[in-house]
């Protein structure tokens, strides 16, 4: 698990929110790398419907960064057979529910080519996922479906948290040789900036990362829930220790377990649907391999089991510090 932020106090940085993380990886991408273009619905002269690719195509040309008309599944089987031939593509889907008109291009062609072709044909391709809700839009435009990826063999499935951190795990992604889905959590994108390295880094895209260091009980959380766990962490009466897990597949299945038996207690805090959400997952983990340390049962904070809801009563539905809190406290006050 790493235990260091991104930044070195001797780098030169920039204040960056993710957003700016996100276009200043993609540009220094694209100059290291001649290979890399970016494909995607509005990714050009407008620059993304978040902004996330403004100025790149006057940089680079239509040629490298490549507006595609409105099909996901076009433009995922299309970036499929680029990457195929060598180039390494960088494939922005508008939002997590705008992916699933392209499931049978990521699931017949991405992530099976390596082993249909008995390793003779590489994938190198990168998706940008921007996810969740929090930016009060319409229901297919607010998904949380990361299980549906992370059940998928063949492919990473990562999900970086601060504007430093994505921009290790981006620029590690695009260089993989692997397919990689890339989860942006978009309720950030213009959240809380910090200093962000300017030269070129990347992050481990197999580790989690230890926000913050406890003895009490540990919280697992990713994405956009990592800052509600950080102020739950200051408002509750306990030693709260914060694994980011930041790659959701593969898990870093050791930081889980060695976290867990440390504290003897686990909360679970994720957006997404409750019923078989990434947290039902870790839970089975932790009461397969650390049942004997526990002092209380696993307990998740977790979306409900129903369709996103409309904006008007979206923060209802979604997970927050206090519901963290709540969490929190239920397992320092167990008793068997």
């Amino acid at each position: 698990m790493s235990r260091t932020d991104a930044v070195e106090s001797s780098e030169s940085t920039s204040e960056m929110n993710v957003v700016t993380a996100v276009k200043e990886t993609l540009g220094q991408e694209m100059r290291r790398d001649e290979q890399v273009r970016l494909l995607g619905y509005d990714v050009g002269p407008i620059g993304g419907v978040y902004r996330a690719t403004e100025g790149l195509y006057e940089e680079f040309g239509p040629e490298r960064v490549i507006d595609a008309p409105l099909s996901e599944n076009g433009i995922l089987g299309t970036a499929v057979g680029m990457a195929m031939r060598g180039e390494r593509v960088v494939v922005e889907i508008q939002f997590m529910g705008f992916f699933y008109p392209a499931f049978g291009q990521f699931m017949y062609t991405l992530v099976k080519t390596f082993e249909r072709s008995g390793g003779g044909l590489e994938v190198p391709l990168t998706i940008r996922l921007p996810y969740g809700g929090g930016i009060k839009a319409s229901e297919y435009h607010s998904e949380s479906t990361e299980t549906y990826l992370a059940h998928t063999p063949g492919v990473r499935v990562v999900c970086p948290s601060t504007p430093a951190e994505t921009k290790g795990v981006l620029a590690a992604s695009i260089r993989d040789p692997d397919p990689v889905v890339v989860m942006e959590p978009k309720n950030q994108y213009r959240g809380a900036r910090e200093p962000v390295p300017e030269a070129e880094y990347t992050l481990s895209l197999d580790e989690a990362r230890l926000v913050r260091e406890g003895s009490d009980v540990t919280v697992l959380t990713w994405g956009a829930m990592v800052p509600e766990a950080e102020i739950a962490a200051e408002e509750v009466d306990a030693d709260v220790e914060i694994v980011d897990l930041r790659t959701l597949s593969p898990l870093d299945v050791e930081a889980v377990l060695d976290s867990v038996k440390k504290t003897g207690r686990c909360v679970i805090l994720h957006e997404a649907r409750r019923t078989l959400g990434l947290g039902a997952e870790l839970s089975a983990l932790v009461n397969e391999y650390a049942l004997d340390r526990l002092r209380a049962p696993v307990k998740r904070a977790t979306g409900y089991d129903v369709h996103m809801p409309g904006h008007e009563i979206e923060e209802f539905y979604l997970p927050d510090a206090e519901r963290a809190g709540h969490a929190i406290e239920a397992v320092m006050n167990y008793e068997f």
